[in-house]
């Protein structure tokens, strides 16, 4: 008797489930698409692995892809107005129930790329997912823009020069309608303010910076910004939900526009949108633009909210300065996985000398960067420790470029988050940054390039 009420349990449970639940076990959980100048992104994450094939097909440029052991869905429908029409790489996107068992996704494309398709297993709080990373067939040459974006900017405020000296000339010849007296011969500029380096004009604080310690360099000073995480990793998050993503972001954007301004100076982003940027690859981008500094901003959270005060690190060779270290390293380092690495596109023996290279010299000169920019920061809040702390930091292992790694605040406290999230303090945060970067380029001018900006 009690075998077959077991049964007949089973039958009921059978009967609540329904056809569908029962012949297809996967189901979308999320669509997600992060459209970017570099390549485009699209995620379906679901409750379990799902297989496909694909194929691109031309006139019009497209990408076909079929998935296997899954039913059209409503969330799988929301693909379609996930796409942005500003989107780079998709003009559209079409999805139908091509054969039982088998959805067919058909992704317009704007330009012939060259695909990237994989499967991520679950970590951290996503489930399964497949990934279709849409990159130009030919990379843009970052140097070059980086060149052209400069050229623009010097013809702008060539512009605005000519206005303003057109709209004095206009006025030249009007009687004045008031009388002035002639002001007195301004007094003469301190010394140490008229031999600021490169001449051009200094945060709030920054009149302490030394003189060039060298000759001149007549060439233009390349700063790499690396804003952590983005994408599909959200980076550590606040008591309140603001993700470590959105305010570093925030705040690199307010750094280039500061850096942007020196004479001299021009800043590369590796990220300048929402989207995720492998560890390697960030590395790869500002050795590609021959980058003079690189430094990566983040907010990262503890195991406590107590925890409290900003850091900066330079990269080890010989094992991290503290428990904390090593901690705060190891889980920068996860990030590959959480924003998902293609890893089998990547060739094993260039992506381990990569994750490998380090310099003696290189670690000399972050320490340097590191303690200017750290001691400047000071001034602006609570540090976490009072001199620059060292770890195994993948994305500080460029051989040939001082690199430092800044964690602007704890993300995880509640006022700290607040702080995050306040324009103002932001503003602060960006003096004490562009004011530590002068210092370090007053006492160590970089070195002459071999191409020539």
């Amino acid at each position: 008797m009690k075998r077959r009420a077991a049964l007949k349990g089973l039958g009921s449970l059978v009967l609540v489930l329904g056809a569908n639940e029962l012949a297809f076990g996967a189901s979308i959980v999320a669509v997600r698409v992060w459209p970017a100048a570099d390549y485009t992104r699209v995620t379906l994450e679901s409750d379990s692995a799902l297989s496909i094939k694909h194929f691109l097909a031309e006139n019009p440029n497209r990408l076909v892809i079929d998935i296997d052991g899954l039913e059209l869905s409503p969330a799988l429908r929301e693909i379609v107005g996930k796409v942005r029409s500003d989107d780079p790489f998709i003009g559209g996107v079409r999805v139908g129930q091509n054969q039982p068992r088998v959805v067919r996704l058909v992704l317009d494309l704007k330009q012939a790329t060259a695909p990237q398709l994989f499967a991520l297993a679950p970590v951290a709080a996503y489930q399964h997912r497949l990934v279709f990373d849409l990159y130009p067939t030919q990379e843009r040459d970052p140097l070059l823009a980086l060149i052209k974006d400069k050229e623009q900017a010097e013809q702008r405020a060539a512009q605005e020069v000519q206005d303003a000296l057109g709209e004095f000339i206009g006025k030249i010849g009007k009687p004045p309608e008031v009388s002035i007296k002639p002001l007195p011969a301004p007094a003469q500029p301190p010394v140490a303010a008229a031999s600021q380096p490169h001449g051009g004009p200094l945060a709030d604080g920054a009149a302490t910076v030394p003189p060039m310690s060298q000759g001149r360099i007549d060439r233009l000073i390349i700063v790499a910004l690396d804003p952590g995480h983005g994408g599909e990793d959200p980076g550590a998050s606040g008591p309140s939900g603001l993700h470590e993503k959105d305010v570093v972001l925030q705040v690199a954007l307010k750094l280039r526009d500061r850096i942007n301004a020196l004479p001299g100076f021009r800043a590369m982003m590796t990220r300048d949108a929402d989207f995720f940027v492998p560890l390697q690859d960030r590395v790869r981008k500002a050795r590609r633009v021959q980058a003079d500094l690189f430094v990566s901003i983040h907010a990262d959270a503890f195991l406590t909210p107590k925890a409290r005060g900003a850091s900066v690190f330079a990269l080890s060779q010989h094992g991290a300065t503290s428990t904390a270290a090593r901690w705060m390293a190891d889980k920068e380092n996860a990030a590959d996985m959480v924003g998902g690495v293609n890893f089998k596109a990547k060739d094993a023996a260039v992506l381990r000398a990569m994750l490998d290279m380090s310099t003696t010299a290189q670690i000399k000169d972050s320490m340097k960067l590191g303690s200017e920019v750290l001691g400047q920061i000071g001034k602006v809040g609570k540090l976490h420790k009072g001199s620059v702390e060292q770890a195994g930091f993948a994305v500080l292992k460029a051989p040939d470029i001082p690199s430092i790694l800044v964690e602007t605040a704890f993300i995880s406290n509640p006022e700290e988050e607040a702080k995050l999230r306040d324009p103002a303090y932001q503003g602060q945060l960006v003096d004490a940054l562009t004011t530590g970067i002068r210092r370090y380029f007053a006492k160590n001018p970089p070195l002459a390039r071999q191409r020539q900006l």
